[in-house]
């Protein structure tokens, strides 16, 4: 297995509610948003910075101190190895996330029986994805991976980070009505960009 690694943080409260966890960043994300936060992993890399194995590794000896791994990135989905990757850290007695923007969704939805709880980025309403992503069809993408989710199973939050350039109160809006066509309960917890 070749998953692409581009960091690790080894312990965290608040990447997956009431579990400490290790994040695994990976690298690729085929979207554009100015302001991510992690731009360095956008490349999909030949050589990730950091093995699996040594992610392996480092999980074997955090046994029983840690509850679960999140997968970030960048955009986790990119990899087809994603899965193996679950597998195997479910496999070590980990529970599993995933914090994700939903761009491959037919991944999302092969990886969806092996996640516990995912983080689902949306970047504004559908129809607006665009202005955030800078490519086309991003929205569509975007609502057919939360359809997937929201059929599972699996429990989730549901985050949004509003870019004051980009986005206005009217977008806003849009954004809390497409959510709401799904049922998704929407709250304001003022997360602004600070771009």
């Amino acid at each position: 297995m070749s998953l692409r690694v581009g960091g690790l943080t080894p312990f965290t409260l608040i990447d997956f509610p009431e579990h400490l966890a290790a994040v695994v960043f990976c690298q690729g994300c085929s979207w554009r948003c100015h302001y991510c936060h992690n731009q360095h992993l956008w490349k999909l890399k030949n050589k990730p910075l950091i093995p699996w194995q040594a992610v392996v590794d480092f999980l074997q000896v955090r046994k029983g101190f840690l509850d679960a791994v999140v997968f970030s990135g960048g955009e986790p989905l990119l990899q087809k190895d994603l899965l193996a990757a679950l597998q195997q850290v479910r496999e070590m007695g980990f529970k599993t996330a995933l914090h994700t923007a939903g761009s491959v969704p037919k991944r999302l939805q092969q990886v969806l029986p092996y996640l516990d709880w995912v983080g689902f980025d949306i970047k504004a309403a559908f129809a607006d994805y665009e202005k955030i992503t800078q490519i086309s069809n991003s929205g569509f993408k975007a609502e057919q991976s939360l359809q997937y989710l929201l059929e599972s199973d699996v429990a989730y939050s549901i985050r949004t980070t509003l870019d004051q350039d980009k986005l206005q109160d009217l977008d806003m809006e849009a954004l809390y009505k497409d959510l709401q066509g799904y049922g998704v309960k929407t709250e304001l917890q003022n997360k602004r960009s600070n771009t």
